[in-house]
């Protein structure tokens, strides 16, 4: 057995693993447009990304007035089919990364993704940045069925079993993602250089990194 302190260790992706928010602002100002709303900047859009495409959506029609039941499921249904056919233009790997998962699996240990994006759109992103490889399972935000993403435990505690057990800990940059580690019962390291508002330190989170080439230190430190 490795004596490093974890067998397993899960990631958020967008704002963890890949800076996704110039592709997500692209399809979001999409749908803004069909509703004859001016378009956000992607400054303005990265505090929304995290909870799913729905929740994104959400708050940028929010931002300019709102929109009924009825045409916010057309424009979601639009913003999909648009961030589908774009998914992976701009979005590119944090600084370090490779590296990282080059030496965590180097330490024999496995690596999965966690993510509130739809199962399908993530395992498209990931071939697509030609990173699916690296990780053992992809759980997505509709895998385990209607209001079981994060921060609910059990895309967690299905990762886990997934993988097969052993030592984990998680890395992400919201809320849900701390709440959900945290509520599955294991350690969370968040990254200060995701799409979090606020301070990073009022997460909750085990450990704080700001780059990439932190990660196994701080998971180190969480033995």
């Amino acid at each position: 057995m490795s004596d490093f302190p974890f067998d397993l260790v899960g990631f958020d992706l967008d704002g963890t693993l890949l800076d996704t928010s110039g592709d997500l602002a692209a399809a979001v100002n999409h749908a803004l447009q069909l509703a004859g709303r001016e378009p956000l900047t992607v400054a303005q859009i990265r505090p929304k990304i995290g909870g799913g495409a729905k929740n994104m959506l959400r708050m940028a029609l929010d931002d300019s007035g709102g929109c009924d039941e009825e045409r916010f499921a057309e424009l979601h249904r639009e913003l999909l089919r648009y961030y589908e056919a774009h998914i992976a233009v701009h979005s590119h790997a944090f600084d370090g990364l490779l590296t990282t998962l080059d030496a965590l699996h180097g330490r024999d240990v496995k690596t999965a993704i966690v993510t509130n994006k739809f199962e399908s759109l993530a395992e498209k992103l990931m071939r697509e940045i030609g990173l699916r490889n690296r990780f053992a399972c992809l759980i997505g935000g509709d895998t385990m069925g209607k209001g079981l993403a994060k921060p609910n435990r059990a895309p967690i505690d299905e990762m886990i079993r997934r993988c097969g057990g052993g030592r984990t800990a998680f890395v992400g940059d919201s809320i849900y993602d701390v709440q959900a580690a945290k509520n599955a019962g294991v350690p969370v390291v968040a990254v200060s250089f995701g799409f979090v508002t606020g301070r990073i330190e009022d997460l909750g989170a085990d450990a704080v990194i700001d780059h990439y080439a932190e990660l196994i230190p701080a998971l180190e430190s969480l033995a």
